[in-house]
């Protein structure tokens, strides 16, 4: 026989079920020493508070990042980080003073948001270094009538940027999870004209194709051929290719006549591209 009694874990209590010989112990406790019974249950709950305020202040230790704290540490970012180093687009500089990085990391990585250097977004993904994302930015040259083509949205920050140089960005993200909380996150935030789409971004975006620009942030060993195809007369294409993380190099690509002229401008470390992209690689 079963019977029911009271956890005290809360103000409400919660119900769980006892054997009869359990139920014999606690109504020997109960009944025959009510006095030890209040004692206990008073202590109970006296250690339940204490347990709260520890881990309400250890909470209080997590520190958080303000609007005006942001801002500041995002003006430093660009005189800091970028301009040294070659980043001298108005635009792009404007660009990545505004928008706010901490939006698109997880919460307990907001402080570290605008360090010199990638950071975990989870599934074994990363948010881009500040540098990197103003770099490949600015070698698109991008105009306000773009249409960009984004293969690797991950948390949706530099489709963010992207959002605000050009008229239209298509970003495609082979993790879900990921792909659902960029668009949630973009949308948001405003970027009516940043386009999410879940799915693997070797074949591209046919649909919409084709683009003025192809920004590429995760590595495959060889360029997508149906990239190139879904690139416009004109268009620029950077994009990071090599066999493992150890053995990239950062390629830009132009489309002059029908032919692609690519050179290699900078050695990088990007995750690797997956689904079609490793099987092909595989072969």
């Amino acid at each position: 026989m079963a019977h029911r009694c009271i956890n005290h874990k809360g103000p409400e209590g919660d119900e769980k079920f006892v054997d009869s010989n359990q139920s014999q112990q606690l109504i020997t406790n109960c009944i025959f020493r009510p006095g030890l019974v209040r004692i206990f249950f008073g202590m109970t709950r006296i250690w339940q508070w204490l347990i709260v305020v520890v881990l309400a202040a250890t909470g209080c230790h997590q520190r958080t990042i303000s609007t005006s704290e942001a801002a500041a540490e995002r003006q430093k970012m660009v005189e800091e980080q970028l301009k040294p180093r070659g980043i001298h687009d108005e635009r792009v500089l404007a660009t990545m003073a505004k928008v706010p990085r901490e939006e698109f990391v997880p919460q307990n990585m907001r402080p570290q948001s605008y360090a010199d250097s990638a950071l975990p977004i989870g599934h074994d993904q990363t948010i881009s270094q500040p540098f990197i994302v103003a770099y490949m930015t600015e070698q698109l040259r991008l105009q306000p009538t773009d249409r960009v083509l984004e293969i690797g949205t991950g948390s949706g920050y530099q489709a963010a940027i992207l959002a605000e140089l050009a008229k239209e960005v298509y970003t495609i993200e082979i993790i879900e999870p990921l792909a659902k909380d960029a668009s949630a996150g973009l949308a948001r935030l405003g970027y009516k004209n940043a386009h999410v789409k879940a799915g693997d971004g070797y074949q591209g975006w046919p649909e919409v194709a084709p683009f003025d620009a192809i920004i590429v942030t995760c590595a495959p060993d060889k360029v997508p051929q149906p990239l190139t195809q879904q690139l416009k007369e004109g268009g620029r294409m950077i994009i990071p290719v090599g066999s493992g993380m150890m053995d990239q190099q950062l390629y830009l690509l132009e489309k002059k006549n029908g032919e692609l002229a690519q050179r290699a401008i900078l050695p990088v470390r990007f995750v690797e591209m997956t689904g079609e992209a490793a099987k092909k690689s595989d072969q």
